[in-house]
């Protein structure tokens, strides 16, 4: 006979488990079974007659409600996106209760912090007890604050290490958290904000040193809000994850795939092969697989790998380190497509004909390995005549082959004519101890065209699969530009004396025209980073809008799943749709297919922005060691605050400041991007070429402070304003204040 547990033990268990509380699964949790539920029934009814439990319809609650009416406190969104808050009247005994915010379409955002009233309804769901419906929100968001921590016999202050943040924050002795003084903290607005001195802040963690060489990154991942550290569940899932069989896939281990990757790829997500397509129906034409890592078979929807991934929603890169999107365990080991290892992947085999046009294509599950794991560098090298022990043995017959379906697919590239911008990319190099000892850009070579030009043709077989299937996916959108972008971009090269015609429906090729006109001129950069500007923000979108700069109507990513949950999504959407098992895309997923779109989008621009911002800092503190240097340059950008001045050494930008320009008014127009001396007339304006003086670098914000030496090889004109006499702005302000007495003075006789 099974044993029944006791009253307290019975209201123990439901107190532990607020979500598991009807009849059955209580007696699951007891291991009551047959006649004996009887018994359990017994208890649960005596226990409702003596107060301490209700039943609602089939489940079993403490008493104690919540108001109809409640302030609430919001909580941050889980990996669902689900919004859910914690009562702050709760008095019960009990587990306090859970509440799920339901949002309506005129309901202002809601952040983790915000404190609201609603209206609350009783809900017997699994995962919560209660509705909210927003009436009005009462409270906000704690700010947070990351800085430079300065003790203080009262507790201390903080210093934000933000470029755009100069006020400082008051922090109690209470809330200094045994922070030291000069110590990088994370801090949290404390209270609200006082109209008379220094806001108030309370110290949540402590960071470390400011000024190590490592901490730059880390600097940025948290003031960014990216999650570095991974749960305990999600370390263990991946750790019980084991290497994937060949049951159900097709065998593709003795195909001599390879990976080409940067020198110091962390990760292997995608493999290539090429050779003469056979089929006399398509002289001249390649086949060409890509291999793609299963991630998919390790990150199954629902499990806390997955809602840990598509909380991150992407890898984030930076000099010193990676914060992946899966831990260690899957991208850097089983899921990453190493030399000679067994791995499980999702190809596809594509055919193309001379010209580089995709004849047809198909997918396929399998279990792959890889023949060789190169960098760009060693298989250009191997390509121009210089190969090494590794990949001279695959040069005639892997590499060769590898660069004449690429060959073909340039064909293609250039009748498909997609957005060829020229903007080197800048490569920070540092030491083991995190110093920066260079900064140079990154060389273009075929073999990084070469591996691009295959994954575009897999993201958009990728596409048109699941299209043709009739299968939701994540597509990647590129809109075309704002007229108003548009016409900026216009007038900037009629400046320059270039033409961007208009009444035409804009094409990448109208674009592609401009900046080969421009290539070669002191003009080029100017081009190019304009048109960049005009450029719209890629995002992820369950509708098809199509790339824009691509030039393509289909296309989706699916070569990254390592490092991009929206490639996840695909390779599951692939899954479902070729039947290949039950790890595909769940009906679940694709209810919430917007919203991940979303979520994932601002997660790639957070993680974007905190690449920059370390770019940024690691730049200030290579040039720190040069303030006073004279480098050329050129303007980037027009503010009212001043001018910013891209440095041709480095590609860093800094900033001129209106305030060192002298002490005549500059007028600011942001529609021509312009700054105008009212005295001199002097104009600066974007794209002028510069010489400016290093002023100022400070690393722990990344800012650079520039004094502008000449514009276009023509020293600055000293206007009436630095010879001592005032601004014609500081002359109309002093009138208006004499104006102001003179009428005072006035009213004081008319009242005697």
């Amino acid at each position: 006979m099974t044993r029944i547990p006791t009253k307290q033990e019975v209201l123990d268990w439901i107190s532990a488990n607020p979500t598991l509380t009807s009849k059955r699964d209580i007696a699951k949790a007891f291991g009551i079974k047959g006649a004996d539920r009887i018994d359990l029934k017994r208890i649960l009814k005596e226990l409702e007659a003596e107060g301490h439990l209700e039943k609602r319809k089939r489940s079993y609650r403490d008493p104690d409600r919540l108001p109809p009416v409640s302030v609430l406190q919001v909580k941050a969104p889980n990996a669902d996106g689900d919004l859910f808050a914690r009562p702050l009247e709760w008095h019960g005994e009990g587990v306090e209760p859970i509440v799920l915010i339901v949002a309506r379409a005129s309901d202002p955002a809601l952040g983790e912090g915000d404190r609201i009233l609603a209206r609350l309804t009783v809900v017997h769901e699994e995962d919560h007890n209660y509705e909210a419906r927003l009436i009005r929100r009462i409270g906000t968001n704690p700010r947070r604050i990351v800085g430079i921590f300065r003790k203080s016999a009262e507790g201390g202050r903080i210093v934000p290490i933000d470029k755009t943040g100069s006020t400082e924050w008051l922090v109690h002795d209470g809330a200094v958290l045994g922070a030291k003084d000069g110590e990088l903290v994370e801090a949290e607005q404390a209270g609200p904000k006082n109209r008379m001195g220094l806001p108030r802040a309370r110290i949540v963690e402590r960071l470390g040193d400011p000024s190590a060489p490592k901490a730059v990154s880390l600097i940025a991942i948290h003031q960014h809000g990216i999650p570095d550290d991974f749960p305990d569940k999600v370390i263990a899932e991946a750790d019980k994850a084991k290497p994937v069989g060949l049951k159900g896939r097709e065998d593709l281990r003795d195909m001599p795939l390879l990976t080409i990757d940067p020198s110091d790829a962390r990760d292997h997500d995608d493999a290539c092969y090429a050779h003469a397509d056979e089929d006399p129906k398509n002289p001249g034409g390649h086949v060409i697989w890509v291999a793609i890592a299963d991630v998919a078979a390790y990150v199954q929807p629902g499990t806390a790998l997955d809602r840990e991934a598509r909380k991150r929603g992407n890898s984030s890169y930076f000099p010193d380190r990676v914060v992946p999107m899966l831990p260690d365990r899957l991208s850097g080991d089983l899921c990453s497509l190493h030399e000679g290892v067994p791995r499980a992947c999702i190809a596809v085999r594509m055919q193309i004909d001379a010209d580089g046009n995709k004849i047809e294509h198909r997918f396929v599950r399998g279990l792959m390995r890889s023949a060789a794991s190169l960098h760009y560098a060693e298989v250009q090298d191997a390509i121009d005549g210089n190969p090494n022990d590794r990949t001279g043995p695959l040069l005639e017959t892997v590499l060769k082959p590898l660069y004449a379906a690429y060959a073909a697919l340039k064909k293609a590239r250039a009748e498909r004519q997609p957005l060829e911008l020229d903007l080197p990319e800048r490569k920070i190099v540092l030491s083991d101890a995190g110093e920066v000892t260079s900064v140079a850009f990154r060389d273009r070579l075929d073999a990084h065209k070469l591996i691009e030009e295959f994954m575009i043709l897999a993201n958009v077989a990728a596409a048109e699969t699941l299209i043709a299937k009739r299968r939701p996916l994540l597509f990647r959108v590129h809109e075309e530009p704002a007229p108003e972008k548009l016409e900026s971009l216009r007038e900037t090269a009629q400046a320059a004396g270039l033409n961007l015609a208009k009444g035409q429906v804009l094409q990448t090729r109208h674009l592609n025209a401009l900046l080969n006109a421009a290539a070669g001129t002191e003009d080029a950069e100017l081009i190019n980073l304009s048109t960049l500007r005009s450029m719209a923000q890629a995002y992820y979108n369950p509708e098809n809008f199509g790339h824009f700069g691509l030039a393509l109507r289909n296309y989706a990513h699916f070569t990254s799943p390592i490092r991009r949950y929206s490639d996840l999504i695909v390779h599951r959407a692939l899954i479902t749709a070729h039947g290949w098992g039950d790890d595909g895309l769940t009906e679940d997923e694709i209810a919430r297919l917007e919203e991940t779109a979303t979520h994932i989008s601002d997660t790639e621009r957070r993680s974007m922005m905190a690449e920059r911002d370390t770019t940024d800092r690691y730049l200030a503190a290579y040039l720190s060691e040069r303030v006073g240097n004279e480098f050329s340059g050129r303007i980037s950008g027009i503010a009212r605050f001043g001018a910013f001045v891209k440095m041709d050494e480095t590609g860093a930008d800094g900033l001129v400041p209106v305030r060192s320009l002298g002490r005549e008014f500059f007028h600011f127009d942001r529609e021509a991007g312009t700054l105008m001396g009212s005295d001199t007339g002097l104009i600066i304006a974007i794209g002028q070429r510069v010489t400016v003086r290093l002023a100022a670098a400070t690393p722990v914000t990344g800012g650079l402070e520039l004094e502008l030496l000449s514009i276009d090889d023509q020293a600055l004109p000293r206007g009436r304003g630095a010879k001592g006499r005032p601004t014609r702005r500081k002359a109309v302000s002093n009138k208006r204040k004499k104006d102001k007495i003179k009428r005072k003075v006035e009213r004081k006789r008319r009242q005697r």
